[in-house]
């Protein structure tokens, strides 16, 4: 299901389904009756170690599905990226956004594209008062992602910088 659309992106909902064909070895995604290839290296290592936790949580927490998404290229046709909110809006309403995008597809703007869309979108839902982040104070190309979307440096500890939007 579509999340929202970009100039550039499609960010759609990554279910438990398709996270099952990923680790069931399929190299495409059928989404909305639209097929899409995979980019090289996505799913990256340390995200497809999540799925049995994620398929297991969806299934127990159904309403969480709607915030784990996929990046889409609209032009290859290709995902190239995913992005979540680490479950949906904890009891204050604050949501933690997590993305990443391979390697080929990287300083390109699509994570800048991808998390101001996503932001917005998120922002829009019920019961969500804020979006967070953490990011590695020596992940510049993030760093300068989360400045670009609005997002502000509330904090740092060792080697973790912390952001509100």
């Amino acid at each position: 299901m579509k999340i929202t659309e970009t100039k550039n992106l499609l960010l759609m909902t990554f279910s438990a389904d398709a996270m099952l064909d990923v680790l069931n070895g399929n190299k495409t995604i059928e989404v909305d009756h639209k097929t899409y290839s995979f980019a090289d290296s996505w799913p990256i290592s340390a995200y497809k170690n999540l799925f049995p936790y994620k398929i297991s949580r969806f299934q127990t927490h159904p309403e969480e599905e709607e915030y784990e998404g996929i990046i889409i290229h609209k032009k290859d046709q290709a995902i190239i990226g995913d992005m979540g909110f680490k479950g949906g809006p904890d009891e204050k309403g604050i949501m933690e956004i997590g993305y990443s995008v391979v390697p080929q597809y990287q300083g390109n703007g699509y994570a800048t594209e991808m998390g101001k869309a996503f932001c917005d979108w998120g922002m829009k839902k019920e019961n969500v008062s804020q979006i967070v982040a953490t990011c590695s104070v020596y992940n510049h190309a993030s760093i300068r992602v989360l400045e670009k979307i609005g997002m502000k440096k509330i904090k740092e500890e060792i080697e973790k910088y912390y952001w509100v939007f």
